[in-house]
C-alpha cells in the first residue's frame, strides 16, 4: 500500500493550491487554528469560558463557538477578545 502525504492528499480532494475548494479549505483551517490558539491563550490565562465571556459581554455559548471555529469571528470581537480579555495583541499578516 502507498503512503501518500498530506499536501498531496490535499491536492487530490481539494485541488491545487488556487483553486476555489482548496482556498475554501484553506480558510475554514485558519479559522479553526485561530479558534485552538484563542483556547490556548484562554486557558493560559486560567480563565473560564464564562470569565472570558464576561470581560468581553459575551455569552459563554458565543466564546465556546469561536474557540472550535474562529472563522465567522469579526475582527473586533477578535480585538476584544485578545486585547480586553486576555491582555495580549493582534498581529495580522497580509500576503499578496
Amino acid at each position: 500500500m502507498e503512503t501518500k502525504s498530506w499536501a498531496t492528499i490535499k491536492n487530490e480532494v481539494y485541488g491545487e493550491k488556487g483553486t476555489e475548494r482548496r482556498d475554501e479549505l484553506e480558510r475554514e483551517f485558519q479559522g479553526f487554528k485561530i479558534g485552538l490558539l484563542l483556547k490556548k491563550a484562554r486557558e493560559e490565562k486560567h480563565l473560564t469560558q464564562s470569565e472570558l465571556g464576561d470581560l468581553v459581554e459575551k455569552k459563554r455559548e458565543y466564546i465556546s463557538r469561536i474557540e472550535n471555529n474562529g472563522g465567522n469571528l469579526t475582527l473586533k470581537t477578535l480585538y476584544d477578545i485578545v486585547e480586553k480579555g486576555l491582555g495580549g495583541k493582534v498581529k495580522i499578516q497580509i500576503e499578496i
